[in-house]
């Protein structure tokens, strides 16, 4: 190997580190929000050690991976997954669903997060907004709360009559194995905390700015009526859990091990393999002798203040 060709190689070499390393930066700067917060409010008592962050970074990243090779086969073989994520308020749902997300293709694996019901909306079929969001073959979607808001907040904050959730419960079996005969991939995940880690997450919102917008006042209020929450979710998983589609429920207490627990047993879900892709080769690229790359104005470029 000559000296240029070395020279060019150990170029190449550093320019991947710096790529990983402003990859791995942004899992980073995510842990270190969470340090502040966490800095913020001392947390409950009975909470246990926390894990290794040497090891929660290492199986993030490796359990990242396997996530890739999950969309490459959920894409390749015309898959159609929906994964529901339900939960109190401030139980981790978004964490998760952030991680998931973080190295997946969009086009592959998108978030489905769904604003309360318009008019027109409210007097739909109850599941006819949530229908038009379901995955064509090859997509993964994802659910940051589901059709079983009728079975929780709704119902919990009297958005919607008891003759209504009863209809809802005599449906919705129905409905999901509908979905599951079509084809689909259905997983149900409940994150469950305890009241004294709701009481601390919402105290870290409170004093955060940069937090505060999380906290609306269906949180403020969903904290007031822990009970009524609890008795909802109790009926619902045992009304809903069925063998088509059980529930599975993740204990959230504990952030990085609920991430890591949930990602883990997702992948176990879906039975993928490796898809073999054909290597790439990128193609001199064509240049003109007759091209002039013209100047761009000062004025345009955005001020270099870092």
């Amino acid at each position: 190997m000559s000296e240029f060709e070395a020279s060019r190689q150990s170029a190449v070499i550093e320019a991947l580190r710096r790529e990983i390393a402003e990859a791995y930066d942004e899992e980073l700067e995510l842990e270190i929000e969470e340090e502040r917060l966490a800095g913020l409010v001392p947390p409950p008592e009975g909470a246990g050690p926390a894990l290794d962050r040497r090891l929660y970074f290492r199986e993030l990243l490796r359990l990242q991976h396997e996530l890739v090779r999950l969309q490459d086969w959920v894409h390749t073989q015309g898959l159609k997954v929906v994964v529901l994520f339900e939960g109190r308020d401030s139980a981790g749902k978004g964490g998760v669903i952030k991680r998931i997300t973080q190295r997946l293709n969009p086009r592959v694996c998108r978030v489905a997060a769904l604003p309360a019901p318009s008019e027109r909306e409210r007097g739909q079929w109850y599941f006819q907004r949530y229908v038009s969001h379901l995955p064509t073959g090859g997509e993964m979607v994802l659910f940051d709360r589901s059709w079983y808001n009728r079975a929780g907040v709704e119902r919990v904050m009297g958005f919607c009559s008891e003759a209504e959730v009863e209809e809802f419960f005599r449906s919705v079996p129905e409905f999901e194995r509908m979905l599951v005969r079509s084809g689909i991939v259905l997983v149900k995940y409940w994150f469950s905390i305890t009241d004294a880690e709701q009481a601390h997450r919402f105290e870290m919102r409170i004093r955060d700015p940069l937090k505060q917008w999380k906290l609306s006042p269906m949180d403020v209020e969903s904290r007031r009526r822990w009970e009524s929450y609890t008795r909802a979710k109790e009926d619902m998983l045992a009304r809903t859990h069925i063998p088509e589609a059980p529930w599975w429920v993740v204990d959230a207490v504990d952030k990085p091990r609920a991430r890591l627990n949930c990602i883990s047993h997702l992948l176990t879900q879906v039975p993928y393999g490796t898809v073999e892709r054909p290597p790439v080769h990128l193609p001199e690229r064509v240049r003109n002798p007759d091209y002039v790359r013209g100047p761009i104005p000062a004025e345009m470029y955005v001020p270099a203040r870092y």
